[in-house]
């Protein structure tokens, strides 16, 4: 897996480049069971949003987890009275994107 930890803008409201964008933001997976050549997910026209097919970061997490062969529903951990789980499903609904795999 390759990525950063914000897409760009396609503009900038200053001089010393673009600025980050947390609407939209592209990322390499290869080998480890995700289909290759296949692209997922796009932008608006002008590059600022994603419009289709959006993979939120807690549902990468769980695809990324299944990938390893954990099911992030059942990996728990103690936390403020409850067990919670490293995508925190019971809050963000996350699930496998199932599309991403081979």
């Amino acid at each position: 897996m390759w990525t950063g930890e914000f897409g760009r803008l396609p503009i900038s409201q200053g001089s010393d480049g673009r600025d980050h964008n947390r609407h939209a933001f592209s990322l390499w997976l290869a080998g480890g069971g995700f289909k290759s050549g296949y692209v997922h997910g796009a932008t608006d026209d002008f590059g600022y949003k994603s419009v289709d097919k959006v993979v939120r970061v807690s549902a990468l997490h769980a695809t990324l987890l299944h990938a390893l062969g954990l099911d992030h529903t059942k990996l728990t951990f103690p936390h403020e009275g409850r067990d919670d789980t490293l995508t925190d499903a019971a809050v963000t609904r996350a699930e496998v994107v199932e599309d991403l795999l081979a």
